[in-house]
């Protein structure tokens, strides 16, 4: 009998130690160097003698952007279900960032508020907050510190094939603009063969793997996309407390006909006494691009806006547009080949105004970890582990995208079903701004720490009716 989805995805979020782990395999090669990369050389580390991140940028020591990862000036939010699994893959690692500078918050130093109104405080699920190069380099840190972990700085331009596996990763130097001289290892050879035993493509949303599988012979998976178009912008600005009362911040508006300028905000402590907000509008219109436009919108939203602005602007407001989420359906795929598998954004890109990116991505390596502390015959296609991931993207996919079919200019795909799962949506969604109860579960799912089906339950559904109902008679019949 299979597991049923919610079964898996409990599986997968679990928070207990990893355990039962054992040398399968020589050399493992991880293609590329984000987080959804890092965490899955950190899954191999306990399976692999060694294992090889290949990334064209030059991986920093400490925080800092790199081209390769265009939008980590915007907000990134760590949920508490990936929260839970990157403590889990690296013990400490919450009080390391909190000696670091980055806020760990707990459920009453985070504030919600649905069209002006706050949201009532589930008094369970925190986040850690934080910049995204700040995270990702404390988990690069941990993860290239690992005795049997290294990095190649070099272009993954195909895969090698033995028979019906994956045998190695065919590299190319990385180009320097304007030379025509490449860096990196490798440089002064035009290409070579990096042998493996098992391979991860976590080449993000433009992962090539579809297109080498395709010239090998073999089926490339499909792509499903469902048009966005969000514009974000995002502004830093000095912060006077280091230990600030209130850590995060989501403010969001029911979508209307006429798209608000401002569609959602969020703001969150970060570490060097900062404050990072983000602004996302949708609907055709202009980027925010001007401090004095950005910080006249933010008087719009709830005061914590307006007192965060005044500070010391630092830098320039950022911008970055999104026109698309997609997913590629590797678990339908009836050939291909051993000893290979696709992870985070190269599998699916939410909208990322619901913050499930990094989350997502700490569960696919759960999901990795599960597989290959399962006894796998490595021989034959990891269906187990794109059954266990299917469940992940399901999940985080029926979140982004239930909400952004209910915006007007948004116009399908629409699921099956899809009249019926709106409203159900709507009523969770409503009862959770008033009720604790409901909040607790409806904010397990979107923190990604239980899968949606949860929601499903007679008695929550019967109390979400319950509550709206009350809450929308008049006062005088409420005696």
């Amino acid at each position: 009998m299979s597991e049923s989805a919610a079964r898996v995805f409990a599986r997968l979020s679990t928070d207990e130690p990893v355990t039962r782990t054992r040398t399968l395999m020589a050399k493992a090669v991880v293609l590329g160097g984000s987080l959804a990369g890092l965490l899955a050389a950190r899954v191999l580390s306990d399976h692999a003698e060694s294992v090889v991140v290949v990334d064209r940028d030059s991986l920093p020591p400490a925080a800092a952007a790199r081209p390769g990862t265009p939008h980590d000036g915007q907000l990134h939010t760590l949920m508490h279900g990936g929260r839970m699994q990157l403590q889990r893959l690296f013990p400490g690692f919450e009080e390391e960032a909190r000696a670091g500078g980055a806020i760990v918050s707990s459920p009453y130093t985070i504030r919600a508020y649905a069209d002006g109104v706050p949201k009532v405080s589930d008094g369970a699920m925190g986040l850690i907050s934080s910049s995204r190069p700040f995270l990702e380099a404390l988990v690069r840190r941990r993860t290239l510190a690992l005795p049997n972990v290294k990095v190649l700085t070099c272009r993954a331009i195909g895969l090698e094939f033995r028979g019906d596996a994956v045998s190695g990763v065919r590299c190319g130097p990385v180009s320097r603009p304007g030379s025509g001289v490449g860096s990196g290892v490798g440089s002064g050879v035009e290409e070579w063969v990096e042998d493996a035993d098992f391979v991860v493509d976590a080449m993000g949303r433009a992962s090539k793997l579809g297109d080498w599988l395709e010239k090998a012979g073999w089926e490339r998976p499909a792509m499903r996309r469902m048009a966005i178009d969000i514009d974000y912008a995002t502004g830093y600005f000095r912060r006077t407390t280091s230990d600030p009362e209130l850590a995060a911040a989501i403010a969001y508006r029911t979508p209307t006909a006429i798209p608000p300028r401002v569609a959602s905000g969020a703001i969150t402590a970060i570490e060097g006494d900062r404050w990072l907000i983000t602004l996302a509008n949708y609907g055709k219109q202009p980027p925010i691009r001007d401090v004095d436009e950005f910080r006249k919108l933010c008087g719009e939203l709830p005061p914590v806006y307006r007192e965060a602005v005044e500070g010391e602007q630092l830098g320039d407001i950022l911008t970055y547009h999104q026109a698309d989420s997609r997913r590629r359906d590797y678990h339908l795929l009836k050939r291909f080949p051993a000893r290979l598998i696709s992870l985070g954004d190269a599998v699916a890109s939410f909208n990322p105004i619901y913050g499930q990116g990094m989350s997502s991505a700490a569960l696919h390596a759960s999901a990795l970890s599960h597989y290959l502390r399962s006894a796998p015959d490595l021989r034959r296609h990891a269906r187990a582990f794109f059954a266990d991931q299917r469940v992940v993207v399901d999940a985080a996919w029926q979140i982004s995208t239930a909400a952004d079919l209910a915006r007007p200019d948004v116009h399908g795909p629409y699921p099956r079903g899809y009249r019926l799962t709106k409203w159900f949506a709507e009523q969770m969604a409503e009862a959770s701004v008033t009720d604790r109860e409901v909040a607790v579960r409806f904010n397990s799912v979107t923190y990604m720490r239980s899968h949606p089906s949860s929601l499903a339950a007679p008695a929550t559904l019967l109390r979400a009716l319950r509550v709206n109902r009350s809450s929308r008679k008049p006062r005088r019949e409420r005696g």
